[in-house]
């Protein structure tokens, strides 16, 4: 494995500035990475290898031109980044890990995939994921689960666990997920990276394939704090095409993953996301990071979230409800692929359900169901319009619990990696894997997850949250505990990952 793709996406950037490596040696040393170890992985649904090292080269011959070409140059330039198949890119697939979009081309770059190629990022490909973003493990994708690499017989989280376990493995240093009720923190908790899910509205969502709309966000996948802060300054900001756009500048997300000093800061510790439900060595690990952080001197509170006990419920009837009026277009006429029925009469009524049969995985269907029983007539009010009543409770906790505590901090997921295939036949065990990212969507506001060190030699995930628009303090507190966890180790954990055996 080349020592190159093991430096952090700040190290590569500052490498690059001063001329000791050049974009195309580092982007191919990615590219061999993926060819080494995908086959077991399966993180890409598709490499872009071609133009990423043409991206590259551009940034190599701008750099060497020297003067103010070179000057302009964003600091990751030349830094290799992976992007989630559900947020389209011209000039490659874009299928949402769904049988329904196989093939398909966007015609347009989303907000952020434009930004990043402003900034000349290499792309790398696009990332595996569960259909749609349906599910919390990646193994409901239509193209094959994907593996977690501490231990490849492990789920690597969802949905966004393509990315996730990309950046894990060394075959990108950041990548691009998204986030609709835990879909980059919790898979950053289980592969032992950092995933931030922004404040609702502040990262364009302009062409990433909606679920849920009112709960999806767009977000960075990194290996450290600093360089999800960098990703993340680079994707933030106004965009007019997005109607929820946030009209607000981008504060300092790198000046403020510089900062590790707590002494003082108020932590709240929400009581509702502990205890039942989670694993005794998550819990072991979670403490260990409270008390490190009082020894730093920071302020540590419990806060009372009572309304959050109706998180799970309410966020699935609302996910479900927003869910099936999306997927509503994919029906053969307007948007996927057309499936005719296999006996006449050939009528647009058969056609559309044929292709949502066989172009819909289960989950997608399960989900599609349960948002159209929630939202029809004589069930909404019951359903739908109580779990919107639940979510302002929830709002209302997070500004109570706010009022006491800087930040709120809690494990990320209740449990480390399970295997493969664990979950699959209990949709309500795997939806409780979410059962602490969730309330942060609700709310909109930012949450990170940061490594929290190792639990039956699995990662652990600690999460910090706090009030909208204040994802700097997020990612504040994210580098301290990062910090004081790496002086305490001595070592971070995404560099004990297990080394993956070279692809035959």
């Amino acid at each position: 494995m080349s020592d190159l793709i093991t430096l952090t996406a700040a190290q590569m950037a500052a490498k690059l500035a001063a001329g000791e490596i050049s974009s195309v040696e580092l982007t191919q040393a990615h590219l061999d990475r993926i060819a080494a170890v995908d086959g077991e992985i399966n993180a890409f649904l598709h490499v872009n290898a071609d133009e990423a090292l043409e991206t590259a080269a551009e940034v190599d011959r701008l750099r060497a031109a020297g003067g103010a070409q070179a000057d302009a140059l964003h600091p990751l330039a030349g830094v290799p980044v992976a992007v989630k198949d559900l947020i389209v890119t011209r000039g490659q697939p874009t299928t949402s890990g769904s049988k329904m979009l196989e093939g398909w081309m966007s015609p347009y770059d989303a907000t952020v995939v434009t930004k990043i190629r402003q900034a000349k990022l290499p792309i790398l490909g696009k990332t595996n994921l569960d259909e749609f973003a349906m599910g919390s493990s990646t193994e409901h994708s239509a193209y094959g689960p994907t593996r977690n690499p501490w231990d490849t017989s492990r789920i690597p989280g969802g949905s966004g666990g393509g990315s996730a376990a990309a950046v894990a493995a060394f075959e990108a240093p950041l990548a691009l997920g998204t986030d609709t009720g835990g879909s980059i923190r919790q898979p950053a908790a289980v592969t032992g990276t950092v995933g931030t899910k922004p404040t609702y509205g502040s990262v364009s969502r302009y062409g990433a394939i909606a679920m849920a709309s009112s709960l999806d966000q767009i977000g960075p996948a990194a290996r450290t704090v600093e360089d999800a802060a960098l990703l993340h300054e680079l994707i933030a900001g106004h965009d007019p095409k997005d109607s929820t756009s946030l009209p607000e500048p981008v504060p300092g997300f790198g000046t403020a993953a510089g900062n590790h000093e707590v002494a003082g800061m108020r932590i709240g510790v929400i009581k509702q996301l502990q205890g039942t439900g989670y694993q005794d060595a998550v819990l072991a690990r979670f403490q260990e990071s409270l008390e490190l952080l009082r020894s730093a001197g920071a302020q540590i509170v419990e806060v009372d979230c009572p309304s959050f006990e109706y998180a799970l419920g309410a966020y699935y009837l609302i996910m479900s409800s927003e869910a099936s009026s999306n997927m509503a277009r994919f029906d053969g006429v307007r948007y996927g692929q057309r499936v005719l029925p296999d006996q006449p009469p050939v009528t647009i009524e058969r056609v559309m359900g044929a292709t949502r049969a066989a172009g819909f995985g289960e989950e997608v269907k399960r989900r599609i169901i349960l948002g159209t029983y929630a939202l029809s007539a004589g069930y909404y009010d019951a359903y739908y319009g109580s779990a919107q009543k639940i979510r302002t409770l929830i709002q209302r906790d997070f500004e109570a619990a706010f009022a006491s505590a800087d930040v709120l901090i809690s494990p990320t997921s209740p449990t480390v990696a399970f295997p493969l295939g664990e979950k699959l036949q209990d949709p309500m065990a795997m939806y409780l894997n979410d059962i602490a990212t969730i309330p942060a969507n609700l709310a909109g506001i930012p949450a990170i997850s940061v490594p929290g060190g190792l639990a039956e030699g699995l990662p652990v995930g600690v999460q910090f949250l706090a009030p909208a628009r204040g994802d700097a303090e997020v990612y504040h507190a994210g580098r301290a505990l990062e910090k004081l966890l790496n002086d305490d180790a001595g070592t971070p954990v995404w560099a004990q990952v297990p080394d993956m055996e070279v692809a035959k």
